[in-house]
């Protein structure tokens, strides 16, 4: 059942949510045989940030950019700790194609498959941008031309798909950004142990291997 937050969201954001959606039924409308595909795509790299998770822990494989891949593995896992245990079973916000009739013809029209859980804040843009922050805080500012763009992409997706409210997926963002700043801070502290005590066994290796070092070294 609905919470009293989840039926003020519905009132509230009614017309800003509709209009949106509206949109994006036009734009499927007009070139959804080119866009769909597309956007399918980028859903599913969002999908129970599994391939973000695969992502991150391939960079941890690597000494260079191991603290990146160790911030985003943090920031995906709390983001998905926020967004899907906390806040979606709290709130309990029905889909958009759950909700109205319009917004189903929309859904069916596109194709999109049903989902599970419910709609408040959209679990893919929480992860996305969970993994986007961390990359960004870990790389510096010249990834933000990478980790905006997809963030938002990510964010037309499920608006596309009639799966999330435009409301849904903006909270997805502030919530995926939080977790990869609460993230990066974990994972600051992290490097400081290790560099303490990198002296010891233990620290040392989380510092230094390298897949491919490790690699050359066997041949």
């Amino acid at each position: 059942m609905e919470s009293n937050f989840a039926k003020w969201l519905d009132v509230a954001f009614a017309g800003f949510d509709g209009s949106i959606l509206e949109f994006y039924h036009r734009l499927a409308e007009w070139c959804g045989a080119l866009l769909s595909p597309l956007m399918e795509l980028i859903s599913f790299t969002g999908d129970k940030g599994l391939v973000l998770l695969l992502t991150a822990l391939c960079l941890g494989l690597f000494s260079k950019t191991r603290k990146t891949g160790i911030c985003m593995f943090g920031a995906i896992c709390c983001g998905a700790l926020i967004t899907n245990i906390i806040l979606k079973e709290t709130i309990c916000r029905v889909r958009p194609y759950e909700a109205q009739e319009a917004f189903r013809a929309f859904w069916s029209f596109v194709g999109a498959h049903a989902e599970s859980e419910f709609s408040f804040p959209s679990g893919h843009t929480t992860a996305a941008a969970a993994a986007a922050t961390g990359l960004w805080l870990t790389r510096g500012k010249k990834y933000l031309a990478i980790s905006i763009p997809y963030v938002a992409l990510m964010a037309a997706s499920r608006n596309y798909f009639m799966v999330h409210y435009p409301t849904d997926v903006i909270a997805g963002a502030i919530v995926g950004t939080l977790a990869g700043v609460i993230a990066y801070f974990i994972t600051l502290g992290i490097y400081r142990v290790l560099i303490k005590y990198e002296n010891t066994k233990f620290c040392r290796f989380v510092l230094d291997f390298d897949v491919i070092g490790s690699f050359k070294r066997k041949k």
